[in-house]
C-alpha cells in the first residue's frame, strides 16, 4: 500500500515531514518537501517554520504563474525544486534534507555505493553529485537540475545534503529512507572493517531466485484469530519503522495462525503504510487469491513446516546489525547476559541463495533465534510475535554497543564459564 493518493498534497507533505523529523533525519529548520500537482501547482514547506510543529495550514502553494498562496514564504530552496520539476516531467515529489549519514558523504565529497544491499540498488538507482553553490540560489538550482537531467533521481549535494525525486511522495520517501539507511550501514561497517559489495549480476540473480507459491482457488476465510494476527503484524511493522528497525523498502513479517498456515506481509509496499487488508494469508502452501506475498514466503513456509516451536518470523534490515552483515564481521553476542540469552551464538550465512529452500537445509532445520544473511538482512524467529520483536530489538541494541565499543578498544566478552552458568539457569 502507498501513501493514499486521495490525501491533499498538504496532508501528504505534513505526514512525510513529520516522519522525517521524528526519525532524526532533519532538524527544526532544515530540509524541505514539495509536491507538484496535476494542475502544475507546487506545494512546498515554508521557510523558517518549525518542522516539528508544521500543520497543513503552513504549507505554501506556488501557482504556475508564480502567485504564492499561504501565510509564509515558500522554502528558500524553492528555486531548485522548481528547476527539477521543469526539467523532469516524471518527477512529482521532491525531498531535500540533511540526514546525518548522507551529509557525512557530502562533506567528504563521496557517493555511497548502493550495491551493498540488493534493494538499495533497485530503490535508489545511480546517484548524482552536484557541486557546491550558495543555498537558495539560482545557481544551486541549475547544478542540481543538470544532474537530474542526466536521469538521476537522487543527488548528493556537495557540503550540503541530499535531494531526491519520485513519481509520487511515497516513491520519493522510500528512495530517501533507503539511501540514508545504506549510508548509515556503510559508515558503521567501516568502524568494523571493510564493506563488501555485490555485483550487478549477483543482484539480478538474487531477484531471479524467488520461488512463488501457487494461488488459492477458494475465497480466503478470515476467522477472529486470523484477524487478530493481522492486527499484530500491522502494529509490529509500523512500530519497527518508527524505531528504525525496518525501512519502507524492506522488511517481511509473518505469524503462524493455524497448523502450518500463516499470514505474511506483501511484496513491493511501503512498510509505513501497511493496513490489515494488505496482509496475505497462506493456506495449505497456497497464497491468498489476487495478492502477491513477500519474496521470502517459500522460506517462511518451510521454516514453519519443519519447526513447530516457531510461530513468528521477522526478516528486516537495521543499520547496526547490517554493519556486521556487509563487512562479513562476526558479531559476538557474548557481551552482556541478555544478549546471549535472547540470541545465543549468532551465525552469519552467505549471500546468494537465501530464498531457495533446497540450499538452506541447515537454516531450515535449526531455526536459530537470529541469523544474519550477508549483504541482505537479519532473520529473527520466535514464539509470539512480540517476543520475536524483542529479540530483534536486543540484537540491534547489542550490535550498536559493539560498533560503538569498537572505537574504545578491544571488546571483552563474557567467558565460557559464565555462558555455561547462563545456559543452566535460563535455557536448560
Amino acid at each position: 500500500m502507498k501513501l493514499h493518493k486521495l490525501l491533499h498534497p498538504k496532508e501528504q507533505i505534513i505526514k512525510i515531514i513529520d516522519r522525517i523529523y521524528k526519525r532524526g533525519m532533519t532538524t527544526t529548520s532544515g530540509g524541505n518537501v514539495s509536491i507538484k500537482d496535476e494542475e502544475g501547482n507546487i506545494w512546498i514547506t515554508p521557510s523558517a517554520v518549525d518542522k516539528g510543529t508544521l500543520r497543513t495550514s503552513d504549507i505554501i502553494c506556488v501557482k504556475e504563474n508564480g502567485e504564492v498562496i499561504g501565510p509564509h514564504k515558500p522554502s528558500s530552496e524553492f528555486p531548485f525544486h522548481k528547476a527539477i520539476y521543469e526539467i523532469r516531467e516524471d518527477i512529482k515529489a521532491i525531498i531535500h534534507a540533511h540526514p546525518p549519514a548522507l551529509v557525512s558523504f557530502s562533506i567528504v565529497h563521496k557517493i555511497p555505493n548502493t550495491n551493498v544491499i540488493p534493494q538499495a540498488k533497485n530503490a535508489c538507482g545511480p546517484i548524482g553529485y552536484a557541486t557546491y553553490e550558495l543555498p537558495g540560489s539560482e545557481q544551486l538550482g541549475a547544478v542540481i537540475a543538470k544532474e537530474f537531467a542526466k536521469g538521476f533521481k537522487a543527488v548528493i549535494m556537495e557540503n550540503h545534503g541530499i535531494v531526491l525525486g519520485g513519481t509520487d511522495m511515497d516513491d520519493a520517501y522510500q528512495r530517501f529512507e533507503t539511501l540514508e539507511f545504506c549510508a548509515s550501514t556503510l559508515l558503521y561497517g567501516k568502524m568494523l572493517g571493510h564493506p563488501q559489495y555485490l555485483t550487478d549480476a549477483e543482484i539480478a540473480a538474487f531477484y531471479d531466485q524467488v520461488e512463488e507459491l501457487p494461488e488459492q482457488s477458494a475465497t480466503a476465510r478470515h476467522p477472529p484469530l486470523e484477524r487478530e494476527k493481522r492486527a499484530l503484524i500491522r502494529d509490529i511493522v509500523k512500530r519497527a519503522c518508527r524505531q528504525g528497525l525496518m525501512i519502507s523498502s524492506y522488511g517481511t513479517v509473518s505469524v503462524r495462525w493455524k497448523d502450518n498456515d500463516f499470514l505474511i506481509t506483501p511484496r513491493d509496499f511501503s512498510r509505513w503504510e501497511i493496513e490489515l487488508d494488505d496482509i496475505i494469508q497462506i493456506t495449505d502452501g497456497k497464497r491468498e487469491a489476487g495478492k502477491t506475498p513477500s519474496r521470502a514466503t517459500r522460506i517462511h513456509h518451510e521454516i514453519y513446516k519443519r519447526n513447530p516451536g516457531v510461530n513468528s518470523i521477522i526478516m528486516t534490515q537495521s543499520p547496526y546489525l547490517m554493519a556486521f552483515g556487509v563487512t562479513n564481521t562476526h558479531m559476538d553476542v557474548r557481551t552482556i547476559p541478555e544478549s546471549w540469552i535472547f540470541l545465543q551464538d549468532l551465525v552469519a550465512y552467505p549471500f546468494g541463495n537465501q530464498f531457495m529452500t533446497a540450499m538452506n537445509q541447515e537454516l531450515l532445520e535449526e531455526a536459530r533465534p537470529a541469523v544474519i544473511v550477508q549483504n541482505d538482512s537479519v532473520w529473527v524467529t520466535g514464539d509470539e510475535l512480540l517476543q520475536t520483536f524483542d529479540r530483534l530489538e536486543v540484537a540491534e541494541f547489542s550490535a550498536k554497543s559493539l560498533v560503538l565499543g569498537s572505537a574504545l578498544g578491544k571488546l571483552r566478552p563474557i567467558n565460557q564459564k559464565q555462558i555455561t552458568e547462563l545456559k543452566e539457569k535460563f535455557l536448560d
